[in-house]
């Protein structure tokens, strides 16, 4: 025993032998870390994948989506969706769609919100969206956000050249807001400044407010309210004065 370890003290004490078993180890550690990466960059991954052709704006439901297992190296220069809960009930944008057989990528999936024209789809008969031109500061800050329940007040200059300022229209509830290209605000981080709500109104109040939007000196102004307002909700309804006070400076144009 003592022999062995004269000799291992002899073996440390000589600088050669310190090189080489270095030199070795540090081959080792190489190989050992290169092996890890190759590994990892040929390793299969399951990821999601169409099993039948999906068109644009069509909803990914749960029976859209298999597994299949590719090569890890594809995920590292592919934007490629590997979580299935990332798009079940999320849709195919516009101007493309995914083959049968097809991975997902982040540039094809988005909110129902994002595509054009969703907006009108649970509009209900005898309501008509209309769009209100708004700022930074007449949203308050950007802080009425889609399905937020606000009122419509109106302000205005009677005849006898006073003002007038009162509640028009109640209990109307936000559809979008939308930036001054037509983009949902609340879809980025930061938000997007806003330029437009979107609401809908029965075809009387739309006349009513389109009316209203042509007559000089009439501002039309959203006013946000508090949480139990808005998921109380309740009947769209006109405030009679001011309605008369539109309707008699238009016209009705007749029935045919």
């Amino acid at each position: 025993m003592g022999n062995i370890i004269n000799t291992i003290k002899k073996l440390v004490a000589n600088k050669n032998t310190v090189t080489i078993l270095g030199v070795i180890a540090g081959v080792i550690v190489l190989w050992g870390f290169y092996n890890y990466r190759v590994s990892e960059a040929t390793s299969p991954t399951k990821v999601p994948y169409a099993k039948a052709s999906i068109s644009a704006t069509e909803q990914i439901t749960e029976d859209n989506i298999g597994f299949v297992e590719v090569n890890s190296k594809l995920l590292k220069t592919a934007d490629v969706i590997r979580n299935k809960n990332e798009l079940v009930g999320m849709y195919v944008t516009t101007g493309t769609s995914i083959p049968a057989g097809g991975l997902f990528y982040r540039s094809q999936v988005v909110k129902k919100s994002q595509l054009p024209n969703t907006d009108f789809d649970d509009i209900e008969d005898g309501y008509t969206i209309y769009v209100l031109s708004v700022n930074n500061h007449t949203t308050y800050g950007n802080s009425i956000y889609p399905g937020d329940i606000i009122d419509l007040y109106l302000k205005a200059t009677d005849d006898n050249k006073k003002i007038m300022f009162g509640k028009f229209i109640e209990k109307i509830t936000v559809l979008n807001v939308k930036d001054a290209q037509g983009k949902p605000v609340f879809d980025s981080n930061p938000p997007r400044t806003p330029a437009e709500l979107l609401f809908a109104v029965p075809n009387d109040m739309y006349e009513l407010l389109m009316k209203a939007g042509y007559i000089s000196g009439i501002q039309v102004i959203p006013v946000p309210r508090n949480k139990k307002y808005t998921s109380e909700g309740g009947e769209v309804k006109t405030y009679q004065f001011l309605k008369e006070f539109i309707l008699a400076k238009t016209s009705v144009i007749p029935e045919v």
